[in-house]
């Protein structure tokens, strides 16, 4: 992968999401239930009112309101549910370059989907980016990652992280094959960021202001409003190198 032109800001993925409304088993309207493997997420809330569930080993579950000005943000093995509270709009910030759309993330599907990788990749998949087709499906998908995370959820509620411990377990599986190609974006990407960062320290320190005079702006726009992200429709950023589109898996 070739050098990317003015990333943003330390090789991070940009979209908007708006929760979706369809109410679930639960009587909870909103997202699919998933978690990120390697990569730290980041709500900033913009409008409306709602909330973010969580399954962790550490902390079982918890449930953190979402509010306009609210900033939260979760590592990687965190099990995260966004919440419909009425007209919630967030802005997220993803790390590492794209490699949740390139498959660092897995849905709490049932344990019987996740250990079928072909099951697995069909649940998750989209068969069209827009229209009635697509509507059902991530409506059939949400449903299914809500059937798993409830049963995760109420292991966790009884002090059983051992559901949990195993989703993790199936998650590895399932990303594993897909490391390799992770690796050329994390290091062009991210990596890259922090040691240009690095090597500005050094010329600053030498008195050295050559990369002052390589200064640039750079904006643009979504390049794809209203997709269907896992939480919600998804106004997106095609960026090079950093943030892909997000069509299913």
């Amino acid at each position: 992968m070739s050098e990317m032109f003015a990333p943003l800001p330390g090789g991070v993925g940009l979209s908007h999401i708006s929760a979706y409304e369809w109410e679930a088993a639960d009587g909870v309207c909103g997202g699919s239930p998933h978690l990120h493997l390697a990569c730290t997420e980041a709500y900033v809330v913009t409008a409306g009112r709602g909330a973010v569930q969580t399954l962790t080993v550490q902390d079982g579950f918890t449930e953190t309101p979402l509010e306009p000005g609210a900033v939260v943000w979760f590592t990687p093995g965190t099990v995260h549910r966004m919440v419909q509270g009425g007209g919630l709009r967030v802005t997220v910030l993803m790390q590492n370059s794209g490699l949740p759309e390139a498959g660092d993330a897995v849905f709490t599907f049932p344990p019987e989907v996740l250990a079928d990788p072909e099951r697995y990749a069909a649940a998750a998949a989209l068969p069209a980016k827009e229209g009635p087709e697509a509507d059902a499906a991530a409506r059939r998908r949400r449903d299914l990652a809500i059937e798993g995370y409830l049963t995760l959820r109420a292991a966790a509620e009884s002090g059983d992280d051992g559901p949990l411990r195993a989703f993790h377990e199936a998650a590895v599986r399932i990303a594993a094959p897909k490391v390799k190609d992770w690796e050329p974006r994390w290091r062009d990407g991210a990596l890259a960021a922090a040691r240009r960062t690095g090597e500005q320290l050094t010329a600053l320190a030498a008195g050295d202001p050559a990369h002052l005079a390589e200064a640039r702006v750079t904006a643009t726009g979504p390049s794809r409003r209203g997709g269907y992200g896992m939480c919600g429709r998804r106004d997106e950023y095609e960026l090079p190198g950093v943030t892909l589109p997000y069509y299913g898996e």
